[in-house]
């Protein structure tokens, strides 16, 4: 197809040619020049011609006499972006001395200048040197002040300096204008100094951009709702934070447990189960279930029942069998308690079912299991070496196999777990 497109091209050029030709014969033009006693004449076409050719020597004689500047230039371009990428790669390899001077040495390059001062910047804060970041930052200002502003704000953060890097970015955000990057330092700078209205209001704009990705963003919103939720001063003012919140950040398991766990905090156990039953009803969360075990002691037996009908669908959860556990702890119900942390601890060991355990030991005066199991939380905390139960104790004897769980579609079919 191309081949067809340029035989096309051809013909029409010289089809254009040939008109032109026969256009100009009849009529070439004449063409007069006198000067100081010396004239030339000439038709249109040469005159056009000979202007054309004196361009062209013109030019080339031009760019032999910049030949020699320009090689010295394309030289220094060509080892100002070496240098650049020298000092990336150093940058990402933690060699941050290299990195700087590379970088420092890369910015004499005007169109290089913003980048490689903001690497530079880079380099030198996580070397600690906070005042020569903030120097290089100054200079890279002039050239690309949006980024150097964020980078700034990012310095002032590691150092201590939040409320700094707040102030600094505020005037933006009340307009709308930051990027991804200051929103997220934002975010992160307003949970620093405690105003988690501004950390909240940074969420929205964070989402739309998908610049942090699904996984970045869910953790980081999490952190803000979870600091905004538990800052609440009262009962009062946390229903209200909670009622003011989108339905969609209302249902962020992590907003969720600060939620009911404040909400317990201040005596509102009703609100906090309905929250926490409604969530697992919607979708299972092992971090709700063990919110769910830790809402006080009001109706705990009918949260003992409720929280045992889930087991018929969730027989191997290791959170929902530590729960229970531990609602058992406090209900005196020790074989209970047993027979559920034993098959916890035998499908995810963890520090927090030693110490339930060492609850329920210490609940039934055995001071010797129960400090054995705080020893092993601890240890388990610490990676250190865990000791066994006694093979002659009671609770070593229950039976702690997996359930094996029939799955089916939404057809009926059963399918292999995944």
């Amino acid at each position: 197809m191309t081949l067809w497109r340029w035989i096309l091209l051809l013909v029409i050029v010289a089809a254009l040619a040939a008109f032109g030709w026969h256009w100009v014969a009849e009529d070439p033009g004449y063409v007069l020049v006198q000067l100081r006693g010396w004239q030339a004449e000439t038709s249109v076409i040469a005159a056009v011609v000979v202007l054309l050719v004196a361009w062209g020597v013109l030019t080339a004689v031009w760019r032999l006499v910049r030949w020699p500047f320009g090689a010295l230039s394309r030289r220094h371009r060509r080892i100002s972006r070496q240098r650049l990428g020298d000092g990336l790669v150093a940058l990402m390899e933690g060699r941050h001395g290299d990195a700087e001077r590379d970088l420092n040495r890369a910015s004499r390059l005007d169109s290089l200048r913003g980048p490689a001062l903001l690497a530079s910047a880079e380099a030198a804060s996580r070397r600690g040197e906070q005042g020569r970041a903030l120097e290089a930052l100054g200079e890279a200002s002039q050239s690309v002040p949006r980024a150097a502003r964020v980078l700034r704000a990012r310095v002032l953060r590691r150092d201590g300096k939040a409320a700094e890097a707040l102030a600094l970015l505020a005037p933006e955000a009340d307009a709308g204008t930051l990027s991804p990057g200051g929103w997220r330092e934002l975010a992160i700078a307003a949970l620093a100094t405690g105003d988690h209205r501004r950390a909240r209001e940074a969420l929205e704009p964070l989402q739309k951009s998908g610049a942090l990705g699904t996984r970045g963003y869910v953790a980081l919103e999490a952190q803000v709702l979870a600091a905004s939720l538990k800052a609440a001063p009262d009962g009062a003012a946390l229903n209200q934070l909670w009622s003011q919140l989108p339905k969609a950040q209302r249902r962020a398991p992590a907003a969720i447990d600060a939620y009911a766990r404040a909400a317990a905090g201040f005596g509102m156990v009703l609100p906090a189960m309905d929250e926490v039953e409604s969530a697992l009803r919607r979708e299972w969360s092992p971090q709700l279930i063990e919110t769910y075990g830790v809402l006080g002691d009001d109706n705990l037996d009918a949260r003992l029942r409720r929280a045992e009908t889930w087991l018929d669908t969730h027989p191997n959860d290791a959170s929902l069998l530590l729960t229970l556990g531990r609602m058992c702890v406090r209900l005196k119900l020790w074989g209970k308690a047993h027979q559920y942390l034993e098959r916890s601890l035998a499908l995810k060991p963890s520090a927090a079912v030693w110490e339930a355990l060492g609850d329920a030991y210490a609940g039934q005066s055995d001071a010797d299991l129960a400090q054995l199991c705080y020893r092993n939380a601890l240890a388990f905390s610490r990676d250190g070496v865990i000791t066994p139960l006694p093979q002659d104790n009671r609770s070593s004897r229950l039976d702690t196999r997996p359930v094996a769980v029939e799955e089916r579609s939404e057809h009926g079919v059963p399918r292999l777990r995944e």
